[in-house]
């Protein structure tokens, strides 16, 4: 059976192209009677010297990024407050609060990450890793399209610590995108095997799920994120899975979602279903 909810969106004000209640009157079309909001959580100190958040503030979509938590809550209290008002709108869908986090490994981003936690009561939480730290900076997954290979080694080798540890922290109900870079070409390589093995061996242990995202479906590469050999590693875990279509506008959402729900029984994959 296709899965008849959504949780891994994203909506205007933040990276998205539609609004909440456009988002969810495109879900019930579909037939679906819950669908979680969860726009990026990003936060670090280094955030606004990035190449990306240039871009993104040419693109109109800077505010997926802050310097701070205090920042960070200024957006999202304001943006929960509007999930409640068109929960109270649509009693007929339920509308969870979600958060897409970037994990960063640091005493004092945990520190603000619990705090923010505490005031914002989110539904549930996606763990994600678009950036990597090298020598004093951050790069995002679109940097390493651009630079060396000994650098692109470098990064991915960073990147995969950084997903494993994330899974380890205990603090997501699951994984997003997990070979994100092959969006840029990389990773696909039979070498990195061992270290997507340690990653999936985490999220295993810390007993977070992952999800098939159905978003890197295109004809160039006919697939999802994760690849069909980190899907093998999954199932040989007992790693549940969960769909999500990361839909940044309403026309996408349940996007591919029959393909993929063939994976999860070609590999018997465990399903995974959020309280909803």
């Amino acid at each position: 059976m296709i899965q008849e909810y959504t949780l891994h969106t994203h909506t205007v004000g933040f990276d998205g192209r539609d609004t909440v209640q456009t988002m969810v009157n495109h879900a019930r079309e579909l037939g679906f009677d819950t669908i979680g909001i969860s726009n990026h959580f990003i936060v670090n100190p280094l955030i606004k010297e990035t190449k990306m958040y240039f871009y993104a503030g040419r693109g109109g979509y800077s505010n997926m990024y802050s310097a701070s938590f205090d920042e960070v809550l200024s957006r999202f209290i304001p943006h929960y407050e509007e999930l409640r008002l068109v929960q109270e709108r649509n009693p007929d869908m339920k509308i969870l609060r979600g958060l897409e986090v970037d994990f960063f490994d640091d005493v004092q981003w945990r520190n603000g990450f619990d705090r923010a936690i505490k005031i914002l009561s989110p539904d549930y939480l996606i763990g994600s890793a678009h950036f990597v730290a090298d020598n004093g900076t951050l790069f995002n997954t679109h940097d390493w399209a651009n630079a060396d290979k000994e650098t692109q080694d470098k990064w991915l080798k960073i990147y995969w610590k950084n997903v494993a540890t994330a899974a380890g922290s205990g603090l997501f109900n699951w994984m997003a995108h997990l070979d994100l870079p092959k969006k840029v070409g990389l990773g696909r390589d039979a070498k990195w095997a061992e270290l997507e093995s340690r990653a999936i061996e985490s999220i295993a242990k810390a007993k977070t799920a992952i999800e098939i995202n159905t978003s890197f479906y295109r004809p160039d590469c006919y697939e999802p994120y994760p690849s069909n050999r980190i899907l093998e590693m999954a199932a040989q875990n007992n790693v549940p899975v969960l769909l999500s279509d990361d839909a940044h506008m309403a026309k996408n959402i349940g996007r591919h979602f029959a393909e993929a729900s063939q994976l999860i029984k070609d590999f018997k994959l465990k399903s995974f279903m959020i309280t909803r």
